[in-house]
């Protein structure tokens, strides 16, 4: 009904600047031929019609993508349910599908970025246990154990962590975005931020197993550790955390590497330090430190 009000305005329109036109045109030049007004006329009106058509043709066209975009977010939205629905699928390699197409996602549509780290952090923080990540040694001459379910699990969650480091900036990425994480009580193996950019890390009571290498990671809000354990070596080489960091009450059962580390704002190492450090980590001026800087390796304390 809109569409034809809006017709016929600018017929109207176009008649009656057609005629006034014509009008005009005669009595500024009454020896002028009538044909030649006319047509002046005329064609000041099609003009009329024409910038409507134009109008119209580009209201068409802006109608038209805003549809497919719709449409798009509507097939990512279904994909993405579709992919976190098959996370609790029994196969494996249905759910490291599932963990490809949320990261696709994260990497074609920016909105999806923070909601799929959440994700693949939750799929981690699962209760998870392998006879090959012990909070106590093997007793001398036991024999491995073979759990062909938790090895093929242990894959998959090699697969989330690794897609976590994929997914957050790092290097010349323009995306100045800071992404948080939280694997708060998660097991994990073998991880590795090397090189990140993020903004939180919550890692309270976390369980990290093998080399934990978080050299040259940029975190831009704190780093808590707080009642983490440390199975393996911890490699903070070259870290900048100037959101603070926190190992309160964190347990250390192999060697922490602080080499060239930086950090500001706050220091929480109530705890007992590591025995065995390499390098050391540069404390910036007014950082606040709770806890005794004794047996740590600080410079500027």
């Amino acid at each position: 009904m809109k569409g034809r009000l809006m017709l016929l305005a600018t017929v109207l329109s176009a008649i009656a600047i057609s005629v006034a036109t014509t009008v005009v045109l005669v009595l500024v030049e009454p020896t002028a031929p009538r044909s030649e007004a006319i047509r002046t006329g005329a064609l000041s009106g099609g003009a009329v019609v024409a910038l409507y058509a134009l109008w119209l043709n580009d209201r068409r066209r802006r109608v038209e993508e805003d549809r497919h975009q719709l449409e798009g977010v509507k097939v990512a939205d279904e994909r993405f349910a579709r992919s976190v629905e098959l996370l609790g699928n029994e196969a494996d390699q249905v759910r490291i599908g599932a963990l490809h197409s949320l990261v696709w996602l994260a990497g074609s549509n920016p909105r999806y970025k923070q909601t799929v780290l959440d994700i693949l952090c939750a799929y981690l923080r699962r209760p998870f246990d392998h006879p090959e990540l012990r909070d106590e040694p093997a007793a001398p001459g036991a024999a491995a154990q073979s759990a062909p379910e938790a090895d093929r699990e242990r894959e998959v969650r090699f697969t989330a962590q690794r897609l976590i480091a994929d997914v957050l900036p790092w290097g010349e990425d323009p995306d100045r975005r800071t992404y948080n994480l939280d694997l708060s009580g998660a097991c994990l193996d073998h991880f590795r931020l090397e090189g990140r950019r993020i903004g939180r890390f919550t890692a309270r009571r976390t369980r990290f197993h093998g080399v934990t290498r978080l050299g040259r990671m940029e975190a831009a809000k704190p780093v808590l550790f707080t009642d983490a354990s440390f199975f393996g070596r911890l490699d903070l080489r070259e870290a900048r955390l100037d959101g603070g960091i926190s190992f309160q009450h964190t347990r250390f059962g192999d060697e922490v590497v602080l080499d060239k580390a930086a950090i500001s704002t706050f220091l929480d190492i109530s705890t007992t330090a590591p025995t065995g450090q390499q390098g050391r980590m540069a404390v910036s001026p007014q950082t606040r430190i709770d806890g005794t800087v004794e047996g740590w390796a600080l410079d500027g304390v």
